[in-house]
């Protein structure tokens, strides 16, 4: 029986999204009768997002398919000072130009989720930067900064448990919530936004606008979290050896992409199903209840369903394709990740160290090693024993590449250049 009346709170509850709503009947009736704005914003840290932001994207995906308006606020202006939530350390502040290319990487993502354009229910992409670099110091400290109380903002997580630590807190980082609540109330009166998502440790900054809203006039706004997404065994969301797992293709490749939803745990895959890909529930639910070596066809379902969200059909065929012929053909498949070397590295040899590391399979020296040691690194698919060993174009193939696998599901080639 449904919880909601709005198809897009009930897609949201039954998927899993959602850890805690303000008002869930006020945001009900507007999401009911499709007039709900809604908003998430994604600060330019990097040239790409990576997977643990797909929760947000799925969110604004499916706002946007019960007939809602979705808002992909680029955080042009917030990314210059920084947010504090979940940090130990401040972050290293960004050149203007460095932002510029990672807002650039990061709105490549959103066309394969979001329809842009001006209508009703089309997707709009603001840069805070617009209106945040505009704000003059003294009317911002009467007109905003006079409605937030310094003992509630000591209180928010993310100051108490930095202070907490011992972790010093600059204070441009302390302002952070000012400006995160001042987009909220922006985007209310240019677009008529009433909702605010993020993830759970959002929660405060998200309420914090809603405060600041009431305060200046605005109709109701509310909040909406989804819950902190973590493997079965414990791991942050995306964590892997080899780093982020980025989801443009010219930092992970969509074969990497698709192998990092095939290797799912048993466990994490009903969830996953669910919160990454569209597949109906009714399919999502049949897909559950496979066992043993049969959970592999709803592993293989994820991995295809997320790849072809995001990057393609065409390149969740190829993918599988690819896979199919490494692991039951053991064929070497043009596909698979390649990365280019010198061949001057190979006349002199390449430590088998760090060509692992190179081809981001392990993170370091160190981690090669323990998995040389487990017998977990094999090139051209025998097993490495010798942690001294260096690769020489003795070790190319007939299709001129040198094979580097973690495990059985990961490789990459490399490639003399």
């Amino acid at each position: 029986m449904s919880t909601f009346k709005s198809d897009f709170l009930n897609i949201l509850g039954e998927r899993g999204f959602i850890h805690q709503i303000s008002d869930p009947g006020s945001l009900d009736a507007l999401a009911a009768r499709r007039e709900l704005v809604a908003y998430i914003g994604f600060d330019c840290t990097a040239p790409s997002l990576h997977v643990g932001s797909m929760v947000q994207i799925m969110c604004l995906y499916w706002l946007q398919q019960t007939g809602n308006k979705p808002i992909a606020l680029m955080g042009g202006g917030t990314t210059r000072v920084g947010d504090p939530s979940g940090k130990d350390e401040t972050r290293k502040i960004l050149s203007i130009d460095d932002i510029e290319r990672n807002k650039d990487g990061i709105k490549q993502v959103f066309s394969h989720f979001l329809r842009f354009g001006e209508g009703k229910g089309e997707a709009v992409m603001p840069d805070n930067a617009e209106w945040l670099t505009k704000l003059n110091w003294i009317e911002m400290l009467r007109d905003i900064g006079r409605h937030f109380s310094v003992n509630r903002m000591l209180a928010m997580d993310s100051v108490k448990l930095r202070l907490e630590r011992d972790q010093e807190m600059s204070f441009i980082e302390f302002n952070y919530m000012i400006l995160q609540a001042y987009d909220y109330y922006v985007l209310n009166q240019r677009y008529d936004c009433r909702l605010q998502m993020g993830g759970s440790d959002q929660w405060g900054n998200i309420v914090n606008g809603i405060d600041l809203g009431r305060r200046m006039g605005t109709p109701q706004l509310h909040a909406l979290t989804t819950p902190l997404i973590t493997t079965a065994s414990g791991e942050k969301m995306g964590k892997t050896a080899s780093g982020a797992v980025w989801l443009n293709a010219d930092m992970k490749s969509p074969y990497a992409y698709w192998q990092f939803w095939r290797n799912t745990e048993d466990a994490d895959v009903p969830r996953f199903l669910k919160l990454f890909t569209t597949l109906p529930m009714s399919e999502i639910d049949k897909l559950a209840t496979l066992q043993g070596a049969e959970i592999n066809e709803a592993k293989k379902a994820l991995a295809d369903a997320a790849t072809t969200l995001l990057h393609g059909a065409d390149a969740a065929r190829q993918a599988a394709e690819t896979a199919r012929k490494t692991f039951e053909e053991g064929a070497i498949a043009e596909n698979l990740p390649t990365i280019e070397i010198p061949k001057s590295e190979l006349d002199a040899g390449l430590g088998v160290l760090t060509a692992f590391v190179r081809a981001e399979l392990v993170a370091s020296n160190g981690e090669a090693r323990r998995q040389i040691k487990g017998g977990g690194l094999r090139v051209n698919d025998v097993p490495v024993t010798d942690e001294k060993m260096m690769l020489t174009r003795a070790n190319l193939t007939g299709e001129g590449v040198i094979k580097l696998s973690l495990g059985r599901k990961r490789h990459v080639l490399l490639k003399p250049a």
